[in-house]
This record gives C-alpha cells, structure tokens and sequence, in this order.
C-alpha cells in the first residue's frame, strides 16, 4: 500500500509540475548572416532561461510552417534578429492577426526594424505602422558604444534596470523619422555619448518601444547584434523582464 500510494503521490506531482509550465515561446532566427552569433548566443541563454523558469521554448529559421494554428499554440512569439519581409504571405497574415487580436505576446529584436526593399521584397507596410511608421535609412557600420537613458521607469520591463546603462558595441540604426508619435517609447539612446563619434545620427532616437494601439503586449528592443550583450547584465534583465511581461506573466 506504501509503494501504491508513494506512486500515485508521484504521478500527482508530476502532473502538478506540468501543469505549472508557465508558457509556450516561439522564437525565430536566420540561420546564417552576420547576426549568427548573437542567435546564437541568445539561444544559449533562452534555453537555460527556460529551463530555470518552467517555460517552453521552440525555434524556427524562416516563416515557412508560421500559420494560425501555429502561432495560437503559444503565448510568446520572439522575432530574434529576423527581418520583416520575406516572410510566407500565410505566415504574414496570421502574424498579423496574432498580433491585433491580442493572440499573444511578442518580442522583437534589432533586425526586426530593417524596414524598406531589401532582396527584391517590397516593405511590409502594415510592419512599418506596427514600428511606428518607420522606414530603415542608415547604420553604423562601425560599430560605436552609446548609453541608453530610460524613459519610463515604471514600464515592468524596466523593473531594476538602472536609469540608464551603457551599450558597449552596436550598430544603431537610423530611420527616416523618430518612430516617437506612433508608439510609446520606454528608451533612447542618447546620441551625445557615442564612442567614437559619428556623423550617422538621427537625433530623437528610441530603442525601446511599445505599440499600444495593438491589442498583444509586444515591445521592441533594438540592441541585437553582437554576442557581447549577453555579458551585460542590464540588458540580460531588460531581455528577461520583457519575455515574462509579454507573455503575461
């Protein structure tokens, strides 16, 4: 009876300890290109994130099998270093309709703001307005370290973060307009503290940002390119605190 009823407590707790599994994120990634080593680097730490957090995560390396019933299996869509064109006309649309009906969250990283005709693809304009009617214009090929100054302090995405931390490489894009009036930004990088300076500025310029007008808790964070952001511990946390808080958790 002892060994019946250990087994049984087993079972229970097990079933109790699925049940618990917070969340489903879905990330995708290029699989190749210069943003490699921060996927995968940022892979790594998904991993090890999920599994000390009890949440589930899957990754896909282009748009291929993204459909509704896809997407509607999990409650984070994280869009690591992939661009916004080139994606399945199938996989556009039910992106679309995860995002405006508020399917789930969603996370997107650097490259998911490189709006314009890249590769013979028109610009996928419903993204742009989802950017805040952006379009890509310029980059630092260079590489320089900038500091970001946050915003709004009282975003939980930014819960201790410090009000402003330094980036120490990264290729800040520049847009055609500040994305400021049609999105709510939570940080910008303040142009001023460029190490070493450049001319490609944009002035006004967000990096963290949130499109309230949507119904999915989504939040943009431009800083994705070198493996190295992985060491900062600022920005491993605003990464962290963005996964729960989009998810819903």
């Amino acid at each position: 009876m002892k060994k019946i009823g250990l087994s049984y407590s087993l079972v229970f707790i097990c079933f109790i300890t699925q049940a618990q599994s917070k969340f489903k994120v879905l990330a995708i990634a290029e699989n190749g290109g210069h943003h490699i080593q921060y996927s995968t680097r940022a892979r790594m730490w998904l991993n090890q994130l999920a599994a000390d957090s009890s949440f589930s995560i899957d990754y896909l390396q282009n748009t291929d099998t993204i459909d509704e019933t896809l997407l509607n299996q999990y409650q984070l869509f994280i869009q690591l270093d992939y661009p916004p064109y080139g994606w399945k006309e199938k996989a556009a649309q039910a992106f679309v309709k995860y995002i405006e009906g508020g399917k789930g969250g969603w996370i997107g990283f650097h490259h998911a703001t490189l709006l314009g005709e890249f590769d013979g693809f028109p610009m996928w304009q419903w993204f742009s307005d989802f950017m805040g009617g952006i379009r890509y214009t310029n980059y630092i090929a260079t590489f320089v370290a900038g500091t970001v100054k946050v915003e709004n302090k009282q975003h939980p995405i930014m819960k201790g973060i410090p009000t402003s931390f330094m980036i120490d490489k990264e290729e800040w894009y520049t847009y055609n307009k500040s994305p400021r009036s049609g999105i709510s930004v939570i940080a910008s990088v303040d142009e001023s503290t460029y190490k070493p300076d450049t001319k490609i500025k944009m002035g006004d310029h967000p990096v963290v940002w949130s499109n309230e007008k949507m119904k999915a808790r989504n939040v943009y964070i431009f800083m994705g390119h070198s493996p190295e952001l992985f060491d900062n511990d600022a920005y491993k946390a605003l990464f962290k605190n963005a996964i729960f808080w989009a998810a819903g958790k």
